[in-house]
């Protein structure tokens, strides 16, 4: 989906490509789109996000708000990654309070989805959960 991170490019300090998730290898999204999808994804977990937890290395839980059409534009915004990115395996589904959205990857991909918890985590309002 974006640039590649500090780790896979030889220890960059730029604290933005450090919180990058695919390496250019997997994602086939037109590098100049890549902002917007970042923005995309940060802009959702801002307003939604009200939960993170990792229950394996490959296996990252986002708890959502519902309502205001989230359910629909993640989806949309899951479906769009998952053509760039198929490494990615999306499911979201209703909850109780809101909507649960897992993410997994193969264990080839897991710095990618410690990527993406720390772009979520930086991005989401309020006190943290799990």
């Amino acid at each position: 989906m974006s640039r590649t991170g500090a780790t896979e490019r030889g220890g960059s300090s730029d604290a933005t490509l450090d919180q990058a998730w695919a390496p250019v290898d997997a994602c086939t999204l037109p590098t100049p789109e890549q902002p917007l999808r970042e923005a995309e994804f940060d802009a959702l977990f801002a307003t939604a996000l009200r939960g993170v937890e990792r229950p394996a290395p490959t296996w990252l839980r986002l708890h959502l708000a519902a309502g205001d059409g989230l359910e629909t534009k993640a989806r949309e915004l899951t479906a769009r990654e998952s053509s760039c990115c198929s490494f990615f395996d999306f499911r979201l589904a209703a909850a109780a309070d809101g909507l649960t959205l897992d993410v997994r990857v193969p264990e080839t991909r897991i710095a990618v989805l410690d990527g993406l918890g720390r772009r979520a985590e930086a991005a989401r309002p309020g006190p943290a959960t799990a």
